[in-house]
């Protein structure tokens, strides 16, 4: 699953990505569906279920897709992945928030609108991710 390099790596990068996106999106419904179940509502429990699946990403992802160029576990790197996939948030809550206004069906299985979020930010996400959090050749602290 892991490449060499950022650069030489992309296509299986963007293939492990992928696969780190769809765990992370089985996580955020998961979570989505609890917290609804729990009384969290659509709007709080997508909040929830989105950090979650934030976190589930960046792990996998350093672990794997970019563990030759991932530090160390810290918050700081998690904060940092995390401000770095805002771009992509905004596009999948967005387009989650949108679709369950504008569409009853969306609104009694709000998974679709998950899948649609997840979708429409995840090249974003991949592009920000790889330039600005994994970037750089691979060095003594990277994750083996």
């Amino acid at each position: 699953m892991p490449t060499d390099s950022p650069r030489t790596g992309q296509p299986g990068q963007l293939l492990a990505f992928g696969a780190v996106g769809a765990l992370a999106f089985a996580v955020d419904a998961a979570i989505l569906h609890l917290a609804i179940l729990s009384g969290f509502g659509l709007h709080f429990g997508r909040l929830l279920s989105y950090l979650c699946a934030v976190t589930v990403s960046w792990e996998f992802n350093r672990r794997f897709t970019f563990r030759h160029t991932a530090t160390p576990a810290s918050f700081s790197n998690w904060l940092r992945f995390a401000v770095s996939q805002l771009g992509g948030a905004v596009v999948n809550l967005g387009c989650y928030f949108l679709l369950i206004h504008l569409s009853h069906t969306v609104e009694q299985f709000p998974v679709i609108g998950v899948a649609v979020g997840s979708v429409a930010g995840m090249l974003l996400n991949f592009g920000v991710a790889t330039a600005y959090v994994f970037r750089g050749a691979r060095h003594p602290g990277a994750v083996s």
